[in-house]
């Protein structure tokens, strides 16, 4: 077994020649190789690292020098035990100590045992441009991004070293097996760093996020936060179900529904799962229209015509003919571990818009019909309607409508702002008869094309 370690600081690995691993190297076990990242680096300074790209404090270490590194040990030599075939055919791993990688347990560590070469890059200041992994995973290297726990360090040297022998301890004639490591860092917010980047702008082929060179700090601050938020669901779930959840906006919650965690009004968070509904869920999408149509009614509607109208228009037959077809009717549930809490109703294909809908030049034959999207109560701020919106407006899109048309009460101003918030503006006013009794809706759009704006020409 081969270790590569690559630092700014090659003499922070000297500890590893003491004891078993010491032993362990002079008896031909192992062979340690400290390597210092500057011979790579180039001018006067030799520098390493430059500004973030976005701002931000700190520095970055530059993709270019490390690739000038990495490249160099990857093309090292190796007898590789139990291999007769060429050099070629070794595994070689890079792994990358980072707070916002995957933990290092004792499964991955016993995997991490059979490969011959282990890589590791140290990164220091706010990390490596993350385009070194993205690119090396993509020409086929196997790269592992890790954390040996839930807190922060001044660089990589340490966790490479705790890699180094946890790896080198579970070989044959070295020890036993080691106990499991601690699971993997976070930041203060509880969620795991986004991606950073620096000069150079054009790294083999791999772009900077547009968002990032823009200079709209606003923009920037949420890029990152979706990012993190994304990162944390995907390698730490746990973390991304326990965030505090009084810290969080509505758009931070509508980033973790989409990544399937649902945080409600009160209580703990859960999964979320978005997905088509089917005819064995006709009564509890019944049920739970009849619970959330009388929200979104004004005040002063009276209650028979709600219930008339929950009756004959919100019944599980109808629920049962609309999921029936799914060619012109396209209905999209929330599920909790609870149950269903939220759904979504569209109408697709060239007679999808009610005939009251259709104005010339204003509201035009051909374009989708956003009939209903509500959530329960409980979970309402939780970013599950935006999720179920725009998971129909993709659906609308797909089969080729240029438009999407809905209406809500003109008295609903939150709604309003919340279908304005996703790209629909005001387009006419309509009457929408309920229980027999006429209400006045205001009839929203939102473009589809993909050079079109919010509205339509």
């Amino acid at each position: 077994m081969r270790f590569d370690l690559i630092s700014i600081f090659p003499d922070y690995f000297t500890p590893l020649t003491l004891s078993l691993m010491g032993k362990a190297e002079d008896a031909g076990l192992v062979t340690l190789a400290a390597h210092d990242l500057r011979q790579w680096a180039t001018g006067k300074h030799r520098s390493v690292d430059d500004t973030p790209y976005g701002g931000g404090a700190g520095m970055v270490m530059r993709a270019d020098v490390w690739a000038r590194a990495l490249d160099d040990a990857l093309a090292t030599p190796l007898a590789c035990e139990n291999e007769e075939a060429a050099t070629a055919s070794c595994r070689r791993v890079l792994a990358i100590p980072t707070p916002s990688g995957t933990p290092l347990t004792q499964p991955v560590v016993e995997d991490l045992a059979r490969a011959d070469q282990i890589i590791v890059a140290c990164g220091r200041y706010e990390g490596i441009d993350a385009r070194v992994a993205q690119h090396y995973r993509a020409a086929g290297v196997e790269v592992l991004e890790f954390s040996i726990g839930d807190y922060v360090l001044n660089g990589g040297e340490v966790a490479a070293m705790v890699l180094t022998e946890a790896v080198a301890r579970l070989l044959d004639g070295f020890m036993g097996n080691p106990d499991s490591l601690v699971e993997e860092s976070h930041s203060g917010a509880g969620l795991l760093e986004y991606p950073v980047f620096t000069k150079p702008r054009d790294f083999r082929s791999l772009e900077i996020p547009e968002v990032l060179l823009g200079g709209n700090h606003a923009a920037i601050e949420r890029w990152r936060r979706d990012r993190a938020i994304e990162k944390t669901v995907a390698v730490r779930p746990d973390l991304a179900l326990s965030l505090d959840a009084a810290a969080l906006s509505g758009d931070d919650r509508a980033t973790l529904a989409a990544c399937g965690v649902a945080y409600p009004r009160a209580g703990a968070a859960e999964r979320l799962t978005v997905r088509q509904a089917e005819l064995e869920d006709v009564v509890a999408v019944s049920e739970l229209a009849a619970r959330t149509f009388p929200d979104a009614c004004p005040q002063d509607l009276p209650r028979e015509a709600i219930d008339e109208h929950i009756a004959t228009q919100l019944s599980a037959d109808v629920f049962d003919s609309l999921i029936s077809d799914p060619e012109r009717h396209r209905l999209f549930v929330a599920e909790v571990w609870g149950g269903l809490v939220g759904y979504v109703l569209t109408h697709v294909g060239p007679d999808a818009l009610p005939s009251d809908l259709v104005r010339p030049g204003r509201v035009d034959v051909g374009n989708a019909y956003l009939s209903k999207c509500y959530v329960d109560a409980a979970w309402r701020g939780s970013g599950i309607a935006d999720v179920l919106l725009e998971r129909a407006v993709a659906d609308a899109a797909k089969a080729g409508h240029r438009a999407i048309v809905l209406g809500t009460n003109r008295g609903n101003k939150a709604a309003q702002a919340f279908y304005k918030k996703h790209g629909f503006r005001k387009r006419s006013t309509r009457t929408f008869d309920v229980g027999g009794v006429a209400n006045y809706d205001v009839v929203m759009v939102r473009d589809l094309t993909p050079t079109g704006g919010a509205t339509l020409a």
